[in-house]
């Protein structure tokens, strides 16, 4: 659609002036959250990740992290994360624990065990529990 002055003719329609406002900030950065909810939404709707990791206490760092790295940073694989990933996780999950157990001397420590047995598959569990006043710590 073109827009005319009276008495001459047609004008570009790229000159007029536009009906609509220039997007704020506040509408870009909710329409970018959308999109990103969008994305994030499908991946957990194909994965089968339940809901509630959304309220995970990995998660919001993870979002974070991914914002920092910016544009052009490739996700990581498969194997990466099966692999040298895990790797670094055991690691430092292995030292947190070492850590916890040198405490034992000043601290005490309280060990506590459960035991039941499946019905179905007629299996039995012995659970774990450690306790001291660091924290508790649950093994199965």
């Amino acid at each position: 659609m073109s827009a005319s002055i009276a008495g001459h003719g047609r004008v570009d329609p790229f000159l007029s002036k536009p009906k609509s406002q220039q997007m704020t900030l506040k509408s870009m950065v909710k329409g970018t959250r959308n999109m990103l909810g969008r994305y994030v939404g499908k991946w957990f709707y194909d994965k089968g990740i339940p809901f509630d990791a959304a309220n995970n206490s990995y998660f919001p760092p993870m979002v974070n992290a991914i914002q920092r790295a910016g544009p052009g940073v490739k996700p990581r694989t498969a194997y990466e994360f099966s692999g040298p990933i895990l790797d670094e996780e055991v690691e430092e999950v292995t030292k947190w624990i070492e850590e916890y157990k040198q405490s034992w001397p000043r601290t005490g420590i309280t060990l506590m065990s459960d035991g039941w047995l499946n019905k179905v598959s007629k299996m039995e569990f012995l659970n774990f529990l450690s306790y001291s006043p660091k924290r508790y710590s649950f093994f199965v």
